[in-house]
Order: structure tokens, then C-alpha cells, then sequence
């Protein structure tokens, strides 16, 4: 298993960053959670992490379809429908999104020592403006945004699509996967960047079960946690947060 305090082992210097963003920069996977949690009560069902892995960090239909078939509603409620009923409780949780911890203290401090930095996400353009309306400070320091509609990513993670059009798109691109760095909280997110030949930390919820931190190169409880120096990037000033 991936250890939070191991030190990384010699590999090709990392001179790029990318960040995934709901449940890694914003704390929004706790919407999608209580949205889902209303609509299977009314099936009589529960929502439990085994399926919320499943789903976490893929496209908004592919996620959709596994909820349907994982649950056995979809004789009753189809992936499309689904995501129209989830979609009006959504537009009015994503404007209250949070930072994570150590979101804004990271992104801030790389960008002030000129590493470049961009996000891949799976959310769609409607719901990138919806979630980041609060944070245009820190999302303005990002050199790119690659999302879940870009017309590059054919498929959601754990295809590679995204992280390869991210690294395509920076200054003098594309960019040596070997030279980039992740930032995952996902399951299928971490796959992703594993797929495209990036090395990846992982901050996952701690309700994620463990066997799914195997995969990523580093595991850390928090954002807060990270230590740049570890891999070779510029040292914080401060001591913590």
C-alpha cells in the first residue's frame, strides 16, 4: 500500500501539475452523495461508498449509468432521467462549494514559483462555472482547464483522455507524462493518470475503502499534508497551513 510518509524514489524530475477538482480542489462529491441519497429513499435503497467509487470522477452519463444498474432502479428511472432529476437539485448545491484544505495554499504556492498547472476534471462546462463562481481567484492561476465535454475526451477517467489533452496543452506541449504530477482523489481518477504515464498522489475521502489507494504513488489525508520537496518542487515558505 502507497505510505502517506514514504519518501518518493528517484524518478524523471517533475516540472508539471495537474489537478483533478470535485472531492480534490472543491468539496463537492458531498452534493452528489446527498443528491443520490434523496432520489433512492424513494426506491427504498441506501447509498453506500462501494457504489459512490464506483462513480466518483467519471463522465456525468457514464456515472448515471452505473448508479442505475448498480442499484437496480433502472427499470424504474433510466440513466437520462436520472441525471435531468439530478440536475435541479445540483444547480442550486454547486454555488455554495467549498475550497478543500490546502487547495488554495498549494495552487497559490506552485503558481508562485512558476510551475505550471492546469485541471482535468469530469464536470462539464455548465457545472465548472456553477462550482468555481466563488473561486475565480484561484482558478484564474491555472494555464488551462481541460473538461468533461471537451471535444479531445472521448471517454471519462479511468481513461486517459483528459490528463493527455492537459498535458498536450501547456507552454511548449505536450508535456513527458513522466514529468507530471496528479492530484487525485478518485478511485477511477487515479487510474487515469496511472493510464497516461503520470505519477499521481491520491487525497481520498477517508470513507473510500483502502484497497483503492494501492494504485497511486503517494496517499496523504489532506492536501495539507503534501511536501513539494518530496518530489522535487519548490519548498513551501511557511510551516503549515
Amino acid at each position: 500500500m502507497a505510505n502517506p510518509s514514504a519518501v518518493v524514489s528517484v524518478r524523471r524530475p517533475i516540472t508539471h501539475v495537474v489537478f483533478d477538482m470535485d472531492g480534490l480542489l472543491l468539496d463537492t462529491e458531498k452534493f452528489y452523495t446527498q443528491v443520490q441519497e434523496i432520489i433512492l429513499a424513494r426506491y427504498n435503497k441506501t447509498f453506500d461508498w462501494t457504489l459512490k467509487a464506483k462513480m466518483m470522477g467519471k463522465k456525468a452519463i457514464e456515472a448515471a449509468r452505473v448508479f442505475v444498474q448498480e442499484t437496480g432502479i433502472g427499470d424504474s428511472l433510466s440513466a437520462e432521467q436520472f441525471l435531468v432529476e439530478r440536475e435541479e437539485m445540483l444547480q442550486t448545491l454547486f454555488p455554495t462549494s467549498e475550497l478543500m484544505p490546502g487547495a488554495s495554499r498549494l495552487v497559490s504556492h506552485l503558481h508562485a514559483k512558476g510551475v505550471p498547472i492546469c485541471v482535468a476534471t469530469g464536470s462539464h462546462r455548465r457545472h465548472f462555472e456553477l462550482k468555481t463562481q466563488r473561486h475565480h481567484e484561484i482558478f484564474s492561476l491555472m494555464h488551462h482547464v481541460v473538461l468533461g465535454d471537451d471535444p479531445e475526451v472521448k471517454q471519462g477517467k479511468p481513461s486517459p483522455d483528459g490528463f493527455l489533452a492537459a498535458a498536450k496543452r501547456f507552454e511548449g506541449g505536450p508535456v513527458d507524462p513522466s514529468n507530471i504530477l496528479v492530484f487525485e482523489d478518485a478511485p477511477s481518477g487515479v487510474l487515469a493518470a496511472k493510464n497516461a504515464g503520470m505519477s499521481v498522489v491520491m487525497v481520498p475521502d477517508p470513507r473510500l475503502d483502502k484497497s483503492f489507494h494501492d494504485t497511486a504513488d503517494q496517499v496523504l489525508n489532506s492536501l495539507l499534508d503534501f511536501n513539494p520537496s518530496e518530489w522535487g518542487l519548490p519548498p513551501f515558505e511557511d510551516n503549515g497551513s
